[in-house]
């Protein structure tokens, strides 16, 4: 397609400097500036050999005109100090047609180097253009503009909890979303939805844009430092009124908080390395070991992989798991079971056990306990405490259960595993909380001791 018409009557826009042709039959037209090649952050526009736009800077929009439809228009950018239409860096021809409503938006890069990739530059044109919203919401067209910015998907986190667009494209118009104006908080996310890149809040309340028809672009580089340190990526705005384009906020991305503990007394997993997402998370971890708590991204698909710790990708995972953690939720997951085909009796299969709602301190002045049967072969039991309290504290514990936490005081505890029947002590363990490091390991006693 080609851009703009034959002149006939030249009327100058004088805070922008454009040509406005009047013409019996017209199309409306805006254009936007999106090309983040440093070499074209201020360009003149010229029609037809004419200059039409002067010193166009990159993140600005004409407002809507009127311009002759049905013929051809010869568009050339060139230079900001350019003399005539002769310095031009690129030419395209537009033709538009009567009555119909357009936005023309520049992108790509010049090809003078610099860049990676290299996206040819062009002149991206939507038809069906709206200058104000259909209904009483606000109508967002959506524009993928980033050269160097993989197929997305757009999630709206705030409001409707979705994907608003997939599959998202450079050089793809999303076509209108009809809104309602409330504030969104947008999560540009991969397309495999494991990894949110970006969040950016889009006020549309609380900037008063009900009844507006709104362009929102990617723009800029998610790398800029393979892009000759151009500006950097974000989500901007151009208004029906043109002018300088609005950035999007950006707004917090959401995670939820993990310890990973290695439980699975299989020899043969005595040590593993643990992947998320397919990059190395855990290199080497050995059974009867914990990371410590750490930020995740919620809200997103996660596959965590358990492989031999001789692995040299995820490719040699024998284990995998996926999850969709809610934000602001902190979670415990426990390898347990075997791994193994023979030798173990019973062998039960291998397993990540998740507990939510975990806690990295206590909630009172003493000391919150959590406990998990991860004994492949022990039954089901009581843990009874005998030096403090003298009662049974779990009842009818059973192989991948947790109990919930215990909020103790921090006391010198003394744990007698028993059988459900409370018949027998099968062992008894110290649990000195009140005179032991915090990180210290509770010391075996006897039965006859305890």
């Amino acid at each position: 397609m080609k851009l703009f018409p034959t002149l006939r009557t030249t009327l100058i826009a004088p805070s922008l400097g454009l040509a406005v042709w009047a013409s019996a039959q017209t199309a409306r037209l805006q254009v936007i500036h999106n090309c983040a090649d440093l070499n074209a952050a201020v360009v003149d526009v010229y029609v037809n050999g004419n200059l039409a736009v002067p010193d166009f800077g990159f993140r600005t929009a004409t407002p809507f005109i009127d311009l002759p439809s049905g013929v051809d228009l010869d568009v050339a950018i060139a230079p900001g100090n350019s003399t005539s239409a002769g310095d031009a860096l690129f030419t395209q021809t537009i033709n538009l047609a009567d009555g119909e409503t357009y936005i023309a938006v520049a992108s790509g890069t010049l090809g003078l180097g610099g860049y990676n990739p290299a996206t040819p530059f062009t002149i991206e044109v939507f038809s069906g253009a709206r200058e104000t919203a259909q209904g009483a919401g606000t109508d967002v067209l959506a524009l993928h503009g980033a050269t160097d910015a993989p197929t997305v998907d757009v999630f709206e986190s705030a409001v409707v909890s979705t994907t608003i667009i997939g599959d998202f494209s450079y050089s793809d118009f999303a076509g209108y979303l009809e809104l309602p104006t409330l504030d969104f908080t947008l999560q540009v996310r991969t397309a495999d939805n494991s990894t949110i890149v970006a969040a950016y809040a889009a006020p549309l309340q609380t900037l008063g844009l009900q009844g507006a028809a709104l362009t929102v672009l990617a723009s800029g580089f998610l790398n800029p430092a393979n892009n000759s340190n151009g500006p950097a990526f974000g989500l901007w705005v151009a208004l029906p009124s043109g002018g300088a384009l609005v950035e999007l906020p950006a707004a917090t991305i959401p995670t939820a908080r993990i310890q990973a503990i290695h439980n699975s007394a299989d020899a043969a997993a005595s040590e593993v390395d643990v992947y998320l997402n397919g990059a190395l998370l855990v290199d080497d971890f050995a059974f009867r070991t914990a990371t410590p708590f750490v930020d995740v991204q919620a809200g997103v698909d996660l596959t965590l992989s358990i492989a031999p710790a001789t692995s040299t990708s995820v490719a040699d995972a024998i284990a995998n798991f996926n999850y969709n953690l809610p934000a602001d939720e902190t979670f415990i997951l426990v390898a347990n079971g075997i791994v193994s085909a023979s030798g173990y009796n019973p062998a039960t299969p291998f397993d990540i056990l998740v507990f939510p709602g975990a806690r990295e301190t206590a909630q009172g002045a003493g000391t919150d306990v959590l406990a998990l049967h991860g004994a492949t072969d022990a039954p089901t039991v009581d843990v009874f405490e005998s030096a403090v309290v003298s009662t049974t504290i779990i009842d009818d514990f059973s192989y991948s259960d947790f109990a919930g936490y215990l909020e103790l005081p921090t006391l010198d505890f003394t744990l007698q595993v028993r059988t459900a029947d409370n018949s027998t002590i099968v062992a008894a363990y110290a649990a000195p909380l009140q005179t032991s490091a915090s990180r210290a390991l509770p010391s075996p006693c006897s039965p006859a001791d305890s």
